[in-house]
């Protein structure tokens, strides 16, 4: 433990070098690891932010890390585990106001989660912002609790911080506190978990009866069961007892069930059997009104410059949204005002979008470091597997994310004719819906342009 921990000192050593210092202090500062077990390293986080943010830029980078130093280090989770400031009893401190109507708390209230079901108190419709991309799923959650297994089960799929889990325990909360219904919410990391134990400790007969219980099962990151054969194996009958019983199940995954690599074709049919729902980035329109309804909840007002600014270069994570209306709400009340838009520019410099200012410079520096190559192979005409598909990754990045034309794009790269950016474009638009190491490698370029 003691040397997984140095690792992790000397990870975080490396990270700090490469990010500004309020990067590292607001979303590593406080990370420690938790333990290490069976080639799992699991670092605590402070918050679903800081979670959210290391998973967005340095996952693969950290995992990297560990296995340099400890080549059995298989994964590496992140738990989120707030870190409980130390008050002295007997003193008081003079900034602090003992003002229990205060609008400005700090938002501990959305750690209490209820551990008999692992409900979040604060996932309830009524905060729901509905827009384009999740109309289709809140009408599916809203037709499963006016009749509970129409739709069952329920799947979900849609990158991170898109309101997934919202909106599932959304439909938990309302089962459990309007119809009186057994409902429990759990990850498909703690499923396996809870399996492997029940295993080790001879308790198999307790899991089942404490999994078949509910009327309501809520699995969240379904995706994280790939290459887990016998817990896809309970999974598969506990998900036939609860479906024969007329038990609403509902599912989440980053991808849709059939893209899911590694996973029972036998489970992938059960999940069609329901509802399917893609929940799509969030558009411009849908992000002003979460950042308005998220502002209103803090007790404080933008103004309509502010709010399209945010709108523009946030990129779309309603996690990443509220982190961000939390601290100009503290931010705000520490200067008694509302905050101008420099200030509001000047919170958020190290979070918000910066494609408008990346040169195709920037583009190919970034794609040529990931991949550790030469900048020059990837214009020059050079055919190796190792050389064209960074090429083909640079060149959908150029067309999809910046909107660079195909005829510029080709001319940039020593020449080439457009027909031929426009085959490497579909080639990786179309891998990347079912590859997951590409999704990943593809994030990773990505977040290289926000550091």
């Amino acid at each position: 433990m003691s040397e997984i921990n140095l690792i992790w000192k000397n990870i975080l050593e490396r990270i700090k070098k490469d990010i500004t210092p309020s990067a590292y202090n607001a979303w590593l500062k406080d990370a420690h690891v938790d333990s290490y077990q069976e080639g799992v390293v699991y670092i605590n986080v402070n918050n679903p932010f800081a979670k959210d943010w290391i998973q967005n830029k340095y996952v693969t980078k950290i995992l990297n890390f560990f296995r340099e130093v400890d080549s059995d280090v298989k994964h590496v989770e992140y738990v989120i585990a707030p870190v409980q400031p130390k008050v002295d009893k007997n003193k008081s401190h003079p900034a602090i106001k003992e003002d229990k109507n205060q609008k400005n708390e700090l938002p501990l209230k959305d750690h209490y989660i209820d551990l008999n079901d692992n409900l979040n108190p604060k996932y309830v419709f009524e905060t729901v912002v509905v827009g384009s991309f999740n109309e289709l799923a809140y009408a599916s959650a809203q037709a499963v609790i006016k009749k509970p297994a129409v739709y069952n089960p329920l799947f979900f799929h849609g990158s991170t911080g898109v309101g997934k889990t919202h909106l599932m325990q959304s439909v938990g909360n309302y089962y459990k506190n309007t119809l009186g219904k057994k409902v429990y919410y759990v990850t498909s990391e703690r499923f396996t978990n809870d399996y492997i134990s029940s295993l080790q400790n001879n308790k198999a007969a307790q899991f089942k009866e404490k999994y078949r219980k509910y009327d309501l099962l809520i699995m969240d990151d379904i995706q994280f069961l790939s290459n887990k054969e016998k817990t896809q194996e309970e999974l598969f009958h506990l998900f036939n007892y609860l479906y024969d019983n007329q038990k609403q199940i509902i599912f989440s995954s980053d991808l849709h069930p059939n893209y899911l690599p590694n996973l029972e074709s036998r489970l992938k049919s059960r999940f069609s059997q329901g509802m399917i729902i893609d929940i799509t980035k969030i558009d411009t329109e849908s992000k002003m009104a979460i950042i308005q309804s998220k502002s209103a909840a803090a007790g404080i007002t933008l103004g309509g410059e502010c709010v399209q600014y945010l709108a523009d270069t946030l990129e779309g994570s309603i996690r990443e949204i509220e982190g961000i209306i939390n601290n100009i709400s503290m931010q705000s009340d520490l200067r008694g005002r509302p905050l101008t838009i420099d200030e509001v520019k000047d919170l958020t410099k190290n979070v918000t979008k910066t494609t408008k200012s990346i040169t195709f410079k920037d583009v190919l520096k970034a794609v040529a470091s990931y991949y550790k190559i030469d900048e020059q192979m990837l214009i020059e005409k050079n055919r190796k597997q190792e050389i064209s598909t960074p090429r083909q990754i640079l060149m959908y990045l150029l067309r999809e994310d910046f909107g660079n034309s195909l005829s510029s794009i080709g001319q940039k790269l020593g020449g080439r004719d457009h027909t031929t950016v426009l085959h490497a474009c579909e080639k990786v638009g179309n891998e990347i819906k079912n590859n997951t190491t590409l999704i990943e490698e593809v994030g990773q370029i990505r977040s290289m342009f926000r550091v």
